[in-house]
């Protein structure tokens, strides 16, 4: 099969989600493809750009607004999309917050995101306060949820390693929220929480804005 930068891109992507960022070398990624290293020179001028290159996939498969639709189904289906995105692609997470190239594909969504806001009514200034609060709040999430024993087979490694020193006498109200997690009651549901309650507020916020 004949390499191309967007076999690369791609590889690098499949790469990262089987054995983690640490894994994402140009020497590894060579041996996946089949190829000498500095083939891949002709494709992605650096690590850098490779960086650059996969985070912008990452952010094209994100569902995209389409301009004119209700705006906040809109946004709570990009929001989940993007949970949903990230949480396959975890590692990706920090690599985006810290790429300073925007490519493509993260132009054309965030471009037909914040046509999506305007259009609805927003203000540009307050579209792109509303679409930098959204964002925040996925990766927030996400971050914290890193933290988190939310997956089955980490639970038991999480709990042996962190309740003995949640002292119910001493810390009770992290040891009742720590016991929840440990049965299942702190999940997803409050990624929705959390979505709704700031959809509410820009609507809100759009109903009373007068600089539209």
């Amino acid at each position: 099969m004949r390499l191309t930068r967007d076999r690369v891109l791609t590889t690098a992507i499949q790469l990262a989600d089987e054995s983690g960022l640490h894994a994402l070398s140009m020497r590894k990624l060579a041996g996946e493809l089949g190829v000498e290293a500095m083939s891949l020179y002709n494709h992605v001028t650096s690590k850098e750009d490779l960086f650059d290159g996969v985070s912008d996939l990452v952010i094209g498969e994100i569902n995209t607004p389409s301009v004119g639709e209700p705006w906040r189904n809109a946004m709570h289906r990009r929001a989940v999309s993007a949970h949903q995105v990230l949480r396959q692609h975890h590692w990706a997470v920090g690599m985006i917050a810290s790429r300073q190239l925007v490519g493509p594909l993260q132009l054309a969504h965030y471009d037909a995101t914040l046509g999506c806001l305007h259009v609805a009514g927003f203000s540009y200034r307050l579209a792109g306060h509303a679409l930098s609060l959204i964002d925040s709040h996925v990766f927030g999430f996400l971050v914290r949820r890193l933290d988190l024993p939310f997956d089955p087979d980490k639970m038991d490694a999480w709990v042996e390693r962190n309740m003995p020193q949640i002292d119910p006498a001493k810390y009770p109200h992290v040891h009742a929220l720590a016991q929840r997690i440990i049965d299942a009651e702190y999940q997803d549901a409050d990624f929705e929480f959390g979505l709704e309650l700031i959809l509410d507020g820009l609507e809100k916020l759009l109903a009373t804005a007068v600089d539209n």
